[in-house]
Formats: structure tokens, sequence, C-alpha cells
């Protein structure tokens, strides 16, 4: 069985409704944040993100690509 973008977009979902469920709000929050913190920290390892531009976008510059 492979893993596809789908399959793990049901996961995260489903991730996330337990915990609001279970736990209430602030759980939910913080197991989002800490979840996307999680992406950002991968695409990086992975090199699918380039950090300078990312840090560029937050300052407002704009890339020509």
């Amino acid at each position: 069985m492979t893993t596809t973008a789908t399959r793990t977009g049901i996961l995260v979902g489903a991730v996330l409704a337990l915990t609001w469920v279970i736990v209430g709000f602030w759980a939910f929050f913080f197991v989002a944040v800490a979840m996307a913190v999680g992406a950002l920290i991968g695409r990086i390892v992975e090199g699918k993100l380039d950090v300078s531009a990312l840090v560029g976008a937050f300052r407002g510059k704009r890339s020509s690509s």
C-alpha cells in the first residue's frame, strides 16, 4: 500500500478531529501548530523548501522566479 497525499490528509484530519473531541480546542490548536512546524522542518530537511526565499517572503521581498 502506497502513501498518497490524500491518505496523509485523511490521517492528519483524523488526528486533529480526535484531538479536538477528546481533549478540547487548545490541545487541537497545539497539535495543529506542531504538525505545521514539523511539516516545515521536513520540507527544509528534504531540500524542498528554500529557507532564504521563505525569510524574504516574510520580510516583504518578492522573488523574480
